[in-house]
């Protein structure tokens, strides 16, 4: 426990108690409170059946008042048989005079008169309660017995307390019990995770996180964080290997132009050698000045400060003129470029520079892809398609290559991965294409591989056509 916060299942257990408790009390008074209504008016009856037959003991053939002799065992029997506390219990009975005939305990007529009312029909003291029954002959009262009981001995029941404090427990540990073992239950793997993950915390991916569980909600988060685990491990052994790389490629560019300078200085090449080392150095230069600027577009865009305009642009003159001055750059390769356009006015949201970064990219990938003895082809074709599920214009850029291995496509995306054989043929950082998806996407467009084998590859540039809603070109 720290910062004053508590487990779960100690938060859940103390205040599931507490509810039970207070719950299970209002039903427990409830219950008593009908209880004592319900043996109050029982004894109450129970009083009354006792009173008549005292009556009918007491009075005789001729309708007079004659205690028997057996009265007191009488009483005894009745007592006992109607479970009636005799300590708590006064019997009076009362000729038509209002003398005492008879009284247990033993009373005096002002000791009766102390505790009874002036016609004895209820008690002066309100803690106690008179049951009186008449007696009559031919329609005369001759006199009255009465029962005075306290009005706990008629409400009090120690078996019934008994037995609902016992019910009132049981079911407060029952519910204690199971809600105990459910938030158990439910905190145990909660509490592995968050073990787990602070093991990740300090950097140890190695997790054992053995939890086994019927319920389906926390299965799909143990296996989802086991999974992340595996996925973190895994970036983080793919973070490691590209730093290094990145260090590498950003280092030899670094390397081979310091040795060539050096050579020049201390005179080791002649002159025209010296041009030479002189011109591929500035090659090396050109070289790391695009791997550090595309450093800093990709972190400028991962920051947010990558500024991506919303002009609208007819793309087909964009992206063949894009496609032009691309060619004019690269003369001296032997290659076939082939621009199809859709022979309409095509509109687009988006930024012509952004683009054009993204088009140069495909070309250049697509150059590099060139197969030795194979003369380079590359198609660009401009596609609209329109109908009830999207609508959007394809930019498709095709070669005839050595395309990408099947194990490397899922890849090709992610930031500073490239393949085996661009690592021994073209340096770079691989950023190209992550920049490229990146600025595609954030004109709300996408980019794809199409298609890639041994005789070529298909990239795919989808962009949003002007006239699309905007629901159409966030999806």
């Amino acid at each position: 426990m720290s910062n004053g916060q508590i487990s779960i299942l100690t938060y859940w257990t103390i205040r599931y108690f507490a509810i039970l408790c207070v719950s299970l009390a209002i039903i427990a008074l409830s219950a008593m409170y009908w209880i004592m209504d319900a043996t109050m008016n029982s004894r109450l009856k129970t009083a009354g059946l006792l009173g008549q037959e005292i009556v009918d003991r007491v009075v005789t053939v001729d309708g007079q008042i004659s205690i028997p002799a057996d009265f007191d065992k009488l009483l005894n029997s009745r007592f006992a048989y109607f479970n009636i506390n005799k300590q708590e219990l006064s019997l009076i009975i009362t000729n038509s005079q209002g003398e005492v005939v008879f009284s247990r305990p033993e009373l005096s007529g002002r000791e009766v008169e102390g505790i009874l009312s002036d016609d004895f029909t209820y008690a002066r003291d309100k803690r106690f309660m008179a049951i009186t029954t008449p007696i009559f002959r031919r329609g005369q009262l001759q006199g009255q017995v009465t029962l005075l009981q306290s009005k706990r001995s008629l409400t009090y029941s120690p078996n019934e307390i008994i037995l609902v404090a016992v019910l009132l427990l049981t079911l407060i540990l029952c519910g204690w019990l199971t809600l105990y073992l459910l938030s158990r239950k439910l905190s145990d793997p909660i509490r592995k995770v968050a073990g787990s993950a602070m093991q990740i915390a300090n950097g140890q991916y190695e997790v054992d996180l053995n939890v086994k569980t019927r319920e389906r909600e926390i299965h799909e988060l143990v296996g989802s964080f086991k999974n992340m685990a595996i996925r973190l491990k895994q970036l983080e052994d793919w973070r490691e290997l590209s730093l290094a790389g990145v260090t590498h490629e950003l280092k030899t560019p670094i390397t081979s132009i310091k040795g060539l300078l050096m050579a020049v200085r201390e005179g080791v090449v002649a002159k025209e050698e010296a041009e030479e080392f002189l011109e591929i150095a500035l090659k090396e230069t050109d070289r790391l000045e695009r791997m550090v600027a595309d450093l800093l577009n990709y972190n400028a865009f991962s920051s947010g400060s990558l500024e991506v305009r919303e002009d609208r642009i007819e793309l087909e003159n964009l992206v063949s003129e894009i496609v032009y001055q691309w060619r004019l750059g690269n003369e001296h390769n032997r290659m076939t470029v082939n621009f199809q356009g859709t022979g309409e006015a095509v509109t687009v949201i988006g930024d012509a520079l952004r683009l054009q970064q993204i088009m140069v990219n495909l070309l250049n990938n697509a150059l590099q892809a060139a197969v030795p003895g194979r003369p380079l082809r590359i198609d660009i074709c401009l596609k609209t398609i329109r109908d009830k599920s999207e609508s959007y214009i394809s930019v498709e850029v095709s070669d005839n290559g050595s395309g990408i291995p099947r194990e490397e496509q899922p890849h090709i995306f992610e930031r500073f991965y490239r393949g085996e054989r661009k690592k021994r043929v073209i340096r770079g950082l691989g950023l190209g294409l992550t920049l490229s998806r990146l600025l595609a996407r954030s004109q709300h467009g996408e980019l794809t591989l199409g298609r890639s084998c041994d005789t070529g590859s298909t990239f795919m540039l989808k962009l949003p056509w002007a006239g699309a809603t905007a629901k159409e070109r966030r999806s």
